[in-house]
């Protein structure tokens, strides 16, 4: 059985086989995709298979896991928690010295995050790895939820465009991908600032803003900011 240490889950499956399903993509963006509008240009006609999938990712009897490891020996996961009216999608961090794992951010109806900067997200996405889930435009979008960034480069829109007509088929990706940047999950877009070689921000529900009582220690918020920007 798979495991995730300290993690109090259900039974953990492999959700590789999900990343193939261009569908997936579109259920995995469901608090980014508020309105008819988005919806509307995100599913098309695809709306009820979608909704086919989406009860397949919730069941209580499987909760697919990906695992998104990082050059500097962490790994994040990324778990659909499947608990009777509980369900959401938990992102974590882990490290084999750490008793157990971290939490980068929460997607659900009690949301925490966001876990993630720009510059972040496209570094995890990128970063050369021989295991686990390589393919740069698959983790760029199924991390992509953690986001929040007020401050996004101008290049952003045709990054997240690109990652989206290569393993969707959404008819007009570049008009998905304003719409998820937009929104950019269920929190404000926060701004991060680098202090000490820590990255840290503003956000009122996140665990990397030392200002919130219940922000990660100093200690982790250094290690997570070194992985996440590529270190060793």
């Amino acid at each position: 059985m798979l495991k995730i240490p300290g993690y109090e889950g259900g039974p953990l499956v492999q959700g590789d086989a999900y990343l193939d399903d261009p569908l997936f993509w579109l259920v995995h963006f469901g608090s980014s995709l508020r309105g008819e509008d988005a919806q509307r240009a995100a599913f098309g006609a695809d709306w009820d298979a979608a909704m086919d999938l989406y009860r397949t990712l919730s069941a209580e009897h499987a909760w697919p896991m990906f695992s998104v490891p990082l050059r500097s020996g962490h790994t994040i996961y990324v778990v659909y928690r499947n608990f009777v009216d509980e369900w959401g999608v938990d992102y974590l961090i882990h490290q084999p010295a750490w008793s157990e794992a971290e939490t980068l951010a929460v997607d659900d109806g009690h949301f925490m995050g966001p876990g993630m900067a720009w510059p972040e997200l496209l570094s995890a996405a990128r970063q050369p790895v021989t295991e686990g889930i390589h393919d740069a435009d698959a983790r760029l979008l199924l991390l992509f939820p953690t986001l929040g960034d007020a401050l996004l480069p101008d290049d952003a829109a045709a990054v997240l465009t690109s990652a989206l007509a290569a393993l969707t088929l959404i008819e007009d990706p570049a008009d998905v991908a304003r719409t998820l940047l937009e929104n950019q999950g269920q929190w404000a877009p926060a701004r991060w600032r680098s202090t000490g070689g820590i990255w840290i921000n503003d956000g009122g529900h996140s665990y990397r803003n030392p200002s919130n009582a219940f922000a990660l220690p100093e200690g982790r918020l250094l290690e997570i900011s070194s992985a996440l920007h590529g270190g060793g």
